[in-house]
């Protein structure tokens, strides 16, 4: 065998291991499983470096910017002159430190307990004033709640706590500190009702007694068994299931807390995330590509649909508590998980609601750039890099017969305030993250790579074969080539009379043989 077909069968027997070996490995996703527990692995040691050092080296820093509606003409309002009136003031900016704790492994590792508890501390520096000092016109919601408790009692009972709140100086409408409202102050009216009633407390604020706490106990997914459910909330306080809606389907604790998510994640996948003060899950979808300090991103934002009426999306019929109670696109009432006031949660400024409900209050500006909730998350790691959260706390104003104050009412969604919380969830540093990303680079591509470099030898092959076979062919034509027809004579060829006498004549080259080479 010659040198040249050893060469060509070398050539085809690594082509083909090449190619058997990177298809194989493409289709067992073995290098993909591979990187996917290095990312696990990555991000778990991160985390739990986190919870160990807890305040020592708390996590990438959560900013909550509070803005609040100041109404500039409640009179008017209420006598049914002018439709309300609202500014915007802040943002009061709070830094959140929220560190996991109590964190235990349950069930072989396959889950994980943890709650996280949340405390605030003022930043003057990022803020428009001191919340101490600035103050609000808002509307009163202790009064708003009893009022709405008495709703179903008779016209009687409701005239006689009319007239009673109203000797005690007790309005539609409060001033108070922004802090005030925010945090807590002892209301004058749930302080007579907590004499009465002592489980009724004294105190209200929008973020009152959550200084401190948690939003409750969670039981996650490790992902051991299946990555897809890395993150994913098992229970939420004992719970696999609400029962505030109307529909299993509206009960469901689907998703993550927004914190974590499964590696790997495609531009077409709903990603699923349960918001407690919502008492709902939420989905968002694919918006567009980004870069976060250099890492890639893909933006996923809240869809239009997502708090849709059932006309237009018929999975929110369960939200609408009685059954086929509901209000327009854009709100949710979550009263039914907050006892009290007719509380109804939107974006902010009512972004992507119904044009009647931003048309009622003058000062609504809703815009995408300010007002849309999204979160840039690496899709390699699932790890989310930047997220901004903004949700906007309303109350539903209405006339309740018995309370002469609210006789010009009509039924109105008002805005209390809304929070902007902006984070930079970079559990890995943007370097580690960086270096981490280039090696599941290089390593997922390497089945490709194999692939790719039996292909080329494959064409190499092809190259060899041909021009092998261009050689035996030309290797044959020349051997034809080199070939001559001789003289048959009667004398020999060494005589004279060959040499000298007789004549070269036509038709004398009657047999051929075989010729020397000539020489140069």
């Amino acid at each position: 065998m010659t040198r040249r077909s050893c060469a060509i069968y070398a050539t085809g027997i690594l082509c083909a291991h090449l190619l058997i070996v990177g298809i194989a490995l493409l289709v067992a996703q073995v290098f993909q499983t591979m990187i996917q527990e290095r990312i696990k692995k990555e991000i778990t040691l991160a985390e739990n470096s986190r919870v160990l050092d807890g305040w020592i080296n708390p996590p990438p820093p959560v900013y909550m910017q509070y803005f609040f509606f100041n109404v500039t003409n409640p009179d008017e309002f209420l006598a049914g002159k002018e439709k309300p009136k609202v500014t915007q003031i802040g943002p009061y900016t709070y830094r959140e430190y929220r560190p996991r704790e109590n964190v235990t492994f349950l069930e072989n590792g396959t889950k994980i307990f943890a709650t996280n508890p949340k405390s605030f501390v003022f930043l003057r520096d990022m803020s428009v004033g001191d919340p101490e000092v600035d103050r609000v016109t808002t509307v009163n919601i202790p009064f708003i709640a009893v009022m709405n408790e008495l709703n179903s009692y008779s016209f009687f009972l409701r005239s006689f706590v009319s007239m009673w709140m109203g000797s005690m100086g007790i309005e539609v409408f409060m001033n108070r500190a922004v802090h005030e409202v925010l945090w807590g102050f002892k209301d004058p009216l749930l302080s007579k009702l907590h004499t009465m009633r002592p489980e009724v407390d004294e105190h209200f604020g929008l973020m009152y007694n959550k200084n401190g706490t948690h939003e409750g106990e969670f039981v996650f997914h490790t992902g051991e068994k299946n990555y897809m459910d890395y993150g994913k909330i098992d229970t939420w306080n004992g719970i696999s299931q609400m029962n505030w809606w109307s529909s299993n389907q509206s009960n469901m604790i689907n998703g993550t807390d927004g914190s974590v998510f499964h590696t790997f994640l495609s531009r077409k996948e709903l990603l699923y995330i349960f918001a407690a003060d919502l008492c709902r899950s939420i989905h968002l979808g694919y918006v567009a590509d980004t870069e976060v300090k250099g890492i890639p991103a893909f933006r996923f934002a809240p869809p239009s649909d997502v708090l849709a009426p059932p006309d237009e999306n018929p999975n929110n019929a369960g939200f609408c508590v009685p059954a086929g109670d509901c209000l327009g696109k854009g709100v949710l009432k979550v009263s039914v998980c907050r006892q009290g006031a007719p509380i109804v949660v939107s974006f902010p400024h009512f972004y992507q609601a119904d044009e009647r409900y931003i048309s009622a209050i003058d000062g609504m500006n809703p815009n995408v750039e300010e007002h849309e909730t999204y979160l840039d998350i690496n899709p390699t790691t699932g790890v989310p890099i930047r997220a901004c959260k903004r949700a906007q706390l309303n109350v539903i104003l209405k006339r309740v017969p018995g309370f002469p104050k609210t006789k010009f009412l009509n039924e109105t969604i008002f805005p209390i305030m809304y929070v902007n919380e902006v984070s930079f969830h970079v559990i890995l540093s943007a370097a580690q993250m960086r270096t981490l990303l280039l090696i599941v680079t290089v390593v997922s591509n390497f089945p490709v790579i194999i692939v790719g470099l039996g292909a080329i030898l494959f064409v190499v092959l092809i190259f060899l074969v041909c021009r092998n076979r261009q050689r035996k062919v030309k290797n044959l034509r020349t051997a034809k080539d080199e070939t001559a027809y001789t003289q048959v004579s009667n004398q020999t060829e060494d005589s004279p009379e060959n040499r000298n006498n007789q004549p070269l004549r036509n038709g004398s080259y009657i047999a051929m043989s075989p010729v020397e080479a000539q020489k140069c």
